[in-house]
């Protein structure tokens, strides 16, 4: 598949052909069954879709250098805080919010320059041998920061956009100064230099380095499913999830979304792709092949997900939007708090 994806990308650069029936997508999702789902968009409709793959930032140069000669359509990442700060850039054009996306995308999830097409919750995890029912009550992202977790808690780097848009949240619901201290606080209660990418994080807590971890549920997910291996799935059985915040906003949300590029030469089919990507049968194909949450009602999360339970109560209150836009504050934050 990944072959397949770069005798795409070969062929689009070299011939920098745009047809009306097409779309142009440059993707910094790395997922096979993204390509599968194009497929089937491409079945259904006769667009074809040209998928150009890599990560954030090469994706981002390449489109800010070609300008006006960009044949980008769409461009699909995960998390708002990377769409915000690219759309602060100016790279997108109004449009992703169609009435078919306004009736099924609630308005904290969407833009008109971007939208989500999948949600992900980013919670806690704990060591049930160290962790009771009276500490899981009043646990919060905001008590991270309190000294009875000293030394007990995990977390990635202050680089990682994930962390990023946690922090920009905090900031919006609570202002710059506290959540300034909170990070100190924070950053004071760290069982270790931050590193590693979510699972070292579940890892660490089933290993007994740390009592508290955050990391995103997928990755929880895809660990319990065995594709990473019989030991990670093993340490996380060790690990149970907590949804913070359930008294208050709810549970940090974030997205994997796409937003229309500033110069799309197929504007009209980069909005059926992402109407697409919202049907039901397109959401049914992207939650069991990612773990992630269903942006539209009506659609059940894969059993993995499920059984971690779907009754919390999601942060619906805060606008994804702001992780971009507070997207430099947060890290400024983040780094004098000296979070590696």
């Amino acid at each position: 598949m990944k072959k397949i994806i770069l005798l795409i990308s070969i062929f689009f650069t070299l011939f920098g052909i745009s047809n009306a029936n097409e779309v142009n997508v440059f993707s910094a999702r790395h997922y096979d069954s993204d390509i599968q789902l194009y497929e089937k968009f491409t079945i259904k409709t006769g667009i074809k879709v040209n998928v150009v793959s890599g990560k954030d930032k090469a994706l981002q140069k390449r489109i800010i250098e070609e300008g006006k000669d960009s044949l980008a359509d769409l461009y699909i990442t995960a998390d708002a805080g990377r769409l915000g700060a690219f759309q602060v850039k100016g790279m997108f054009q109004k449009g992703a919010s169609s009435s078919v996306v306004k009736k099924v995308v609630p308005v904290n999830f969407r833009t008109d320059y971007w939208i989500g097409i999948a949600k992900r919750a980013r919670i806690i995890y704990y060591s049930p041998d160290k962790v009771n029912d009276s500490d899981l009550k009043s646990l919060t992202y905001e008590s991270l920061a309190d000294p009875k977790w000293k030394g007990k808690v995990v977390i990635r780097q202050s680089n990682n956009v994930y962390n990023q848009s946690l922090v920009a949240s905090l900031i919006q619901n609570n202002g710059k100064k506290k959540t300034a201290e909170w990070a100190k606080g924070l950053v004071a209660n760290m069982a270790r230099d931050s590193k590693g990418n979510d699972r070292a994080q579940i890892l660490a807590v089933a290993a007994g380095e740390a009592d508290l971890a955050v990391a995103n549920t997928y990755y929880l997910a895809l660990m319990l499913s065995g594709k990473k291996g019989p030991e990670q799935q093993a340490a996380a059985k060790k690990v149970k999830p907590f949804f913070p915040n359930q008294e208050g906003r709810g549970t940090h949300m974030n997205i994997s979304g796409g937003g229309i590029l500033k110069y799309a030469p197929n504007k009209a089919n980069a909005i059926k792709l992402l109407e697409f990507l919202l049907t039901k049968e397109a959401q049914k194909h992207i939650v069991n092949n990612t773990f992630e949450y269903p942006m539209i009602d009506g659609v059940k999360p894969h059993k993995l997900i499920t059984q971690m339970g779907l009754g919390f109560k999601q942060d619906l209150k805060t606008k994804v939007s702001s992780y971009g836009e507070r997207q430099a504050e947060a890290l400024e934050i983040m780094l004098e708090a000296n979070w590696k």
